[in-house]
């Protein structure tokens, strides 16, 4: 800071320290807004499974096999909602063209754990299809959001 300045120009001193002074009143602060989220909330809105919030309505589970997982479904469609791949475990014959659409407002892949298959980035309703020609499990995930995580068995 320059002494030589200040001392030319008074009134600004002044006049700065006077607005110092006027913000350390001890007046109450002006009234501020506030929003509610419901008895008890206290999540963010929009902001599914945060407390107070009601989530997004996602794919209902398939019934349990006997070894604990999920059913494997069958047809050719894999729908990509709320973060999951619908159904989880698709089963197909050889030959068979699979379809992934993507239902979320955020961008997904469909990416093959084995290299076999990998999509473009995905938007909102777009699609990727991919013909499976010989039998196997082929496990994929999202790579955008690698915990999402989906399962094509191919029978022959």
């Amino acid at each position: 800071m320059d002494i030589a300045k200040l001392r030319k120009h008074p009134v600004a001193v002044l006049a700065a320290g006077a607005l110092l002074l006027a913000g350390c009143s001890s007046s109450p602060p002006a009234a501020q807004p506030s929003a509610s989220f419901g008895s008890g909330a206290s999540g963010m809105p929009g902001m599914p499974g945060m407390s107070g919030m009601p989530s997004a309505p996602g794919p209902t589970s398939a019934p349990a096999s006997a070894t604990g997982s999920p059913a494997a479904a069958t047809g050719d469609q894999v729908s990509i909602d709320n973060f999951a791949f619908a159904p989880a475990t698709l089963t197909v014959k050889a030959g068979a063209t699979v379809t992934w659409t993507n239902r979320d407002e955020e961008p997904h892949t469909v990416a093959a754990s084995d290299g076999s298959f990998h999509s473009p980035g995905m938007g909102t309703g777009a699609t990727y299809s991919h013909t499976f020609g010989a039998a196997g499990k082929f496990d994929y995930v999202c790579s955008i959001h690698p915990m999402m995580h989906g399962t094509v068995v191919v029978t022959g």
